[in-house]
């Protein structure tokens, strides 16, 4: 089979699509035929790997995992004899940060895993992308008991998980306001945003309005400078270390005292959340955002892309040709 390997760290170019063993289902596995996979921020720091601590998980020397990709959609193509929640021909969609191995034409998962039918209603490549930005962006809503009725700012809205978290905030009714550039306001207001903050005409630190919490979900902004923001016990959320790398600090510290704090969701995930995503999806309540897809023999030029900066949502990998 095909898949998209690395054996040693680097730039997007030591990445190499070539023929590697196709895997076969175990008692308690299923064998996907991928149609899609993505690229996203998490691949490309594995990839680099960046930052440098992630290399007791990644590999201190060279790469643990030479099969990249944790989201993934396809259709089950055989079925260990164990097996009984799904069967060949279902169509699926899986996320793994644990072993990878998405960038590929074939991958086998455990039955048990993080994997759900995809709704009839959608594509491979639509669902493909239902999980890494979504999950991030679920632990932070649940860490922050963010309820009906409260008042959310997402910085970064159109991003994988900034456009997941303004989805999953409006499903709970919560009023949200979306920060992105000018070209993107309507597309942040139809994923439910009620109001919209050009970030390139306008300081979003500096708006007028308070909110129960600011959830930074592209890691370009701090505590200190969003604390004006919140009301009294508001909660300050972001997906990244934070200048200087203070997040963790702030995580551990800022919920002891009373008043504004910071927090971090830590995410999980498993097939109950699968199921919440499917079910989200199945309402319209949920679609994950795409910008561009790639075919797998494209796969450098998505993560320079990715790597740009200038993505919007996911960028998906097509594997097999589009259904």
């Amino acid at each position: 089979m095909k898949a998209a390997v690395y054996d040693r760290y680097g730039p997007p170019e030591v990445v190499r699509v070539l023929d590697v063993p196709k895997p076969v289902a175990a008692d308690d596995e299923v064998l996907v035929r991928i149609h899609a996979t993505t690229v996203n921020r998490t691949d490309c720091g594995f990839r680099g790997p960046r930052p440098w601590f992630i290399r007791p998980v990644s590999g201190m020397v060279r790469p643990r995992y030479r099969i990249l990709g944790n989201e993934f959609a396809g259709e089950v193509e055989a079925v260990g004899g164990a097996v009984t929640t799904f069967a060949v021909g279902d169509r699926v969609f899986g996320y793994d940060d644990g072993a990878w191995g998405g960038h590929a034409e074939y991958r086998t998962v455990r039955e048990n895993a993080s994997l759900a039918r995809i709704p009839a209603a959608l594509s491979y490549l639509q669902a493909a992308p239902a999980t890494e930005g979504s999950h991030y962006a679920l632990a932070n809503i649940t860490k922050a008991n963010i309820r009906a009725g409260q008042r959310v700012l997402v910085n970064g809205a159109t991003g994988a998980i900034g456009s997941a978290a303004v989805q999953l905030l409006a499903a709970r009714g919560v009023h949200v306001t979306g920060v992105c550039e000018t070209a993107h306001l309507d597309l942040v207001r139809g994923l439910g945003a009620e109001r919209v903050i050009d970030r390139t005409a306008v300081d979003f630190t500096r708006d007028g309005e308070v909110y129960d919490a600011v959830f930074d979900a592209v890691g370009k902004s701090s505590f200190g400078r969003c604390r004006r923001l919140l009301t009294p016990r508001g909660v300050y959320l972001s997906t990244d270390l934070g200048p200087l790398g203070q997040n963790p600090l702030l995580w551990a510290t800022t919920p002891l005292l009373p008043g504004r704090s910071a927090l971090f969701g830590f995410p999980r995930h498993d097939q109950a959340m699968m199921n919440d995503l499917k079910d989200l999806m199945e309402r319209g309540q949920f679609r994950p955002l795409v910008d561009r897809t790639y075919p797998l023999a494209e796969i450098v030029a998505a993560y320079r892309y990715v790597e740009s900066g200038r993505k919007i949502g996911s960028v998906v990998i097509t594997v097999v040709p589009a259904d």
